[in-house]
């Protein structure tokens, strides 16, 4: 009888404790320029998220791409974010790009048309993964806005 009590017991915590649900990612927003410097421009967005889970897990933002006037720049770089359990919450994602790679021929085009409209194409794309106790899921990011920056 004891043993079944036990036994009951864990598997109620289980079923009750387990991911019924993976976090709905929300979006990308809040894209701006951070800093500017003579040699990087550093950009930030928040990839917004609700977690409708009792349990937290973790995001990994490794492979997210950064392109100005779309041409491929650099790559987020993100520490692994814990994701707290029943809460709304947002990834911060920063990158750094050179600004000798922003006005490079190959970005020359699109450059000339920033200078007269004081506007920037960025676009983060890549994927964020989730994991939580061998569950995981990726979430596909494609986000484009226009930026205003100062030369």
């Amino acid at each position: 009888m004891k043993k079944l009590i036990i036994l009951s017991t864990i598997s109620v915590l289980f079923l009750c404790c387990s991911v019924n649900k993976k976090p709905k990612f929300v979006g990308l927003a809040n894209i701006q320029l951070l800093e500017s410097t003579p040699h990087y421009v550093t950009f930030i967005a928040d990839a917004k998220f609700i977690n409708p889970n009792i349990i937290g897990g973790n995001l990994q933002t490794d492979e997210i791409k950064v392109f100005v006037n779309d041409n491929e720049m650099a790559s987020v770089s993100a520490e692994k974010f814990d994701v707290p359990a029943k809460k709304e919450f947002s990834v911060p994602l920063k990158t750094k790009i050179p600004t000798d790679s922003i006005f490079s021929n190959k970005n020359l085009s699109g450059l000339l048309g920033s200078l007269f409209s004081n506007k920037v194409k960025i676009q983060f794309k890549g994927d964020i993964k989730y994991k939580i106790l061998g569950y995981s899921h990726t979430y596909s990011v494609d986000k484009t806005e226009d930026v205003k920056i100062k030369f």
